[in-house]
């Protein structure tokens, strides 16, 4: 499978998703419905909780599928990283 990561934002937060990584636990979609949902596409709706909520979801994602970064330390870190997103 190709290395694929797809991003995610809802302006606050990036979330990051590497489906070659994901072992489809389902914690992310039972822990947090209204942003993971496999039956919708994209699945990752990033405006469908506050940015902590998804902080704390991706957190128990168990193999590192999911992870995230807040924006405004991107843009900090590489000037116009999300413009390259």
């Amino acid at each position: 499978m190709k290395d694929i990561t797809k991003h995610y934002s809802n302006g606050e937060v990036t979330i990051v998703w590497k489906p070659g990584v994901c072992i489809h636990s389902e914690k992310c979609f039972h822990g947090l419905p209204s942003v993971f949902n496999p039956n919708e596409k994209p699945w990752i709706n990033a405006e469908g909780a506050t940015t902590e909520q998804i902080i704390s979801q991706i957190k128990q994602c168990p193999s590192g599928a999911l992870s995230f970064f807040m924006n405004a330390d991107a843009t900090k870190e590489d000037g116009n990283l999300l413009d390259k997103l």
